[in-house]
């Protein structure tokens, strides 16, 4: 919380911005909501998620990743802010669409959370997990997409430019997006290495973010 309100006031240049303030408070309600309902059934995956980003039986690409997905969602916050207020790069979406971007923001909290009291192997890294009993999920929302937390990250990537007023942002967004469909790649390559049933799974899921399309 205090890295990423350092990245969007930082970037804006004030701490006097209405919209930086509510999305501020909104990711601190999203936080504490999440891990209340997370608490409740998967107790001990927070505490797999508040271990270091860099693990041991962690790919080497992975580690490169995690630490660019990390770096660039921090640029995009903090580039979003700046653009806000100083670049003005491109016309600034109106009240109605930056309405939307908080939804989506929203919605991809709410996304992330369903996913993580689904799966409790939804670690921060990506690596096989046998000491935790590593197994396939494929109830909750797994039924429609394989990987239901990406999908709310980037709803989230997306609805924060949106919803702070840079339309810049939302392209610069693709970035962060770009990396983590990579690591999509790479997480599934290691859980067909390591799950005998994932590409059973993968047959019958056939989509990894978007229902449908990808």
């Amino acid at each position: 919380m205090v890295l990423f309100a350092i990245f969007l006031f930082w970037g804006a240049g004030t701490t006097h911005w209405r919209r930086g303030w509510i999305l501020l408070a909104a990711l601190l309600v999203a936080r504490v909501v999440c891990s209340e309902a997370v608490a409740r059934v998967n107790a001990d995956l927070l505490a797999e998620r508040e271990k270091l980003p860099l693990q041991r039986g962690q790919p080497l690409v992975d580690r490169a990743l995690v630490l660019g997905v990390m770096a660039s969602l921090a640029g995009l916050v903090a580039a979003s802010a700046a653009d806000v207020w100083r670049w003005r790069l491109l016309p600034q979406p109106d009240r109605p669409l930056a309405a939307i971007g908080m939804a989506l923001f929203v919605a991809g909290w709410w996304l992330i959370t369903l996913a993580l009291r689904t799966n409790a192997f939804a670690v921060t890294v990506v690596r096989h997990q046998p000491e935790r009993g590593h197994a396939v999920v494929d109830y909750g929302p797994y039924r429609r997409v394989r990987h239901p937390m990406y999908a709310g990250l980037v709803l989230e990537m997306l609805g924060i430019p949106l919803w702070l007023g840079s339309t810049a942002g939302m392209l610069m967004a693709t970035v962060p997006i770009a990396l983590l469909f990579t690591r999509i790649l790479v997480e599934e390559r290691l859980l067909a290495r390591s799950l005998p049933d994932y590409d059973a799974y993968r047959d019958r899921v056939r989509s990894r973010i978007i229902p449908g399309i990808w």
